[in-house]
């Protein structure tokens, strides 16, 4: 999606402190069950009075001085290069634009097309788009997240700073895509909107631990990767949804798609800057943000009823059902490394402090050692017997999550 851009070496800003990143020798990690790529979880050591709080075994506020300087320096940055990745409203998409109108004259008739036509997509699809549409609804808690960022929360609610302005209107333009997918399941009959409200309510209350210590070098990091894993999930069912033959969900995916890869830009774009102005720094935030990995945002999502019936988390069987479907595999999650290990330059960087070489090198050995483990463990998942989970957004019928159906 982007090409690669040489950062200069350390700017006049000095690093800020990071966690120590130990040599990948030393990282152990591991495959879940259900494509998933895990690390075994840290735990932080009490740092001295300069050094971040722990509470409950989280990290808070592990920003330096040095890195709200930073931050503080790229208002106008903000300002200039990452707004104007976002749409006038005026020429925006809207939901609407997609679905059957209420105030038309043939509404019903509308609907029955649209009830007609996605009868093609199989269960487990819909499984998958139900995952994914329940990920963009929960999209309070990603803006309370971001709000949780030192130095670049909006503070009233209304601030007119660049950071809370581009929250704010990002923000804005994700509402429509949980919008959009829940009005076109609700009319479409297939899936049972009460439980998947239900996992709405519960995802949104109980929101979500993405471990950015409310750092910003970590949180866009992670935003950097999520929307680029956002974009590639939709991708892929925009193409399923044209395979089964439903053209019009083809559309909608595919759109939600293309919003998606404009806010990678847009947080890739910021990283950019923190390369620029902090190479060590964010080398040490970046080896810092896939030691612990990137936990997708819905990873607490619960129907107050799968647990019980599946004995496995609901999360890991929607994983599970995408990895098999291809939607969204522990491959991707090596690509995307990859990808932004590539986009940032990471290996070509030079000046680095001694740790954040150790950091450096960390990065550029992981994405070939995930994907071996990837490998083993998709081949342990084909040859294994089948392994099967009703599902309570598709009426509690049972889809395949592993294994041979035959």
């Amino acid at each position: 999606m982007l090409t690669g851009k040489a950062h200069p070496g350390p700017g006049a800003l000095a690093a800020p402190a990071m966690r120590r990143v130990a040599p990948v020798k030393r990282i152990p990690v591991r495959v879940a069950a259900s494509g998933s790529v895990q690390a075994p979880p840290e735990t932080p050591s009490k740092g001295s009075a300069e050094g971040p709080t722990i509470v409950d075994k989280q990290v808070l506020h592990s920003l330096t001085d040095t890195g709200r300087e930073v931050i503080g320096s790229m208002d106008e940055f903000i300002r200039t290069d990452v707004t104007k990745m976002l749409r006038p409203v005026s020429k925006s998409w809207q939901p609407a634009d997609f679905l059957p109108l209420p105030e038309s004259s043939d509404f019903i008739d509308q609907v029955v097309e649209l009830r007609t036509r996605v009868q093609c997509l199989p269960t487990e699809y819909l499984v998958v788009l139900v995952g994914d549409m329940i990920t963009e609804e929960a999209l309070p808690t990603y803006m309370a997240m971001l709000n949780t960022l030192e130095g670049v929360c909006d503070e009233t609610g209304a601030s007119l700073t660049p950071w809370a302005q581009w929250t704010r209107q990002w923000t804005a333009e994700e509402n429509r895509h949980g919008d959009l997918l829940n009005k076109y399941l609700y009319l479409s009959g297939r899936v049972d909107l009460r439980k998947i409200e239900t996992t709405i309510q519960n995802l949104i209350g109980t929101g979500m631990d993405p471990k950015t210590d409310n750092n910003p070098y970590l949180g866009f990091i992670y935003t950097s990767f999520q929307e680029r894993a956002t974009k590639i999930s939709h991708g892929n069912t925009a193409n399923h949804a044209l395979e089964y033959g439903d053209d019009v969900l083809a559309k909608i995916c595919g759109t939600i798609a293309s919003d998606e890869s404009r806010h990678e830009i847009a947080y890739t774009k910021i990283v950019d800057e923190l390369f620029r102005l902090d190479p060590s720094g964010t080398m040490l935030a970046f080896a810092d943000m896939m030691r612990k990995q990137i936990v997708m945002p819905a990873h607490w999502m619960n129907d107050n009823e799968h647990q019980d019936k599946n004995k496995r988390s609901l999360f890991a069987d929607f994983s599970a059902v995408a990895e098999r479907l291809k939607v969204y595999t522990a491959m991707d999650y090596a690509d995307i490394m990859e990808h932004l290990i590539k986009r940032w330059n990471v290996g070509n960087i030079r000046g680095l402090s001694a740790d954040a070489e150790a950091a450096q090198d960390y990065l550029c050995a992981l994405p070939p050692r995930i994907r071996k483990i990837s490998e083993r463990a998709a081949g342990r998942r084909v040859r294994g017997k089948p392994v099967h989970a009703s599902f309570s957004w598709v009426f509690d019928e049972s889809v395949l999550l592993h294994g041979s159906s035959v």
